[in-house]
């Protein structure tokens, strides 16, 4: 099955008060291994970048300067995302400013229905834990030493590392003997061992052992419990 992992980096946060795109990363799994290939652009927003913002991702307006417009890559983008299912960490964000550059110039938004939230996954996973992407790759170990900043791009790598994890771990599908189960119908998808029925014990003592535990107890001296 082939998947995108994607984030994006923008100007602020309301893609209806103006707000624009101004990078996209995103990752192409199969079988939610990484393929290799990538998407990764930036944009040129038309518009100032808010200190806030560029503290967040390093972006300047000197940066975006000479980068393309969205429209001028809409056609590449939409080709490399395709018909897959799009993962992305608090996705109703990345959706929203994904589905406004695409309204803006004239082209079919991307049906929420392909939607994947690695939030509300790890919700589900992790209730009442952080659900940062930082917070989850602590929690699984991925090494983020090297991001500094926010990048698209490198943010998309972090998180299909974390979206593996979300879903089981490397050995989902994996198929030792019998017939293997679904991934999400166990915690490491892994078939279930089988076991041979064996028959209770009786746990009534025979009559030979009722005897000998009677003689055992007549050579007793003084017992505790004889009065």
């Amino acid at each position: 099955m082939r998947e995108i992992i994607f984030d994006t980096e923008t100007t602020g946060l309301d893609p209806k008060n103006g707000d624009r795109l101004v990078e996209i990363g995103c990752i192409e799994m199969v079988n939610r291994v990484s393929t290799g290939q990538t998407f990764h652009a930036y944009f040129n927003p038309q518009r100032s970048m808010p200190a806030e913002a560029e503290a967040v991702h390093g972006l300047s307006e000197t940066f975006l300067a000479d980068k393309p417009l969205f429209a001028a890559c809409a056609e590449q983008l939409l080709e490399f995302l395709d018909d897959s299912p799009l993962v992305a960490h608090n996705a109703s964000f990345d959706f929203g400013f994904l589905n406004t550059e695409l309204t803006l110039c004239g082209m079919q938004e991307v049906s929420l229905d392909r939607m994947i939230d690695t939030v509300a996954l790890a919700r589900v996973r992790h209730p009442g834990a952080k659900l940062s992407l930082d917070a989850l790759c602590s929690r699984y170990g991925i090494d983020r030493s090297h991001r500094t900043l926010h990048g698209a791009l490198l943010d998309a790598e972090l998180l299909a590392q974390v979206y593996v994890e979300l879903k089981g771990g490397r050995q989902i599908g994996l198929e030792l003997v019998g017939e293997a189960v679904e991934d999400d119908d166990l915690e490491t998808g892994l078939p279930q061992p089988t076991r041979k029925y064996r028959e209770p014990r009786a746990h009534r003592p025979s009559e030979q052992e009722r005897s000998a535990h009677a003689q055992f107890l007549k050579s007793i001296q003084s017992p505790l419990w004889g009065g």
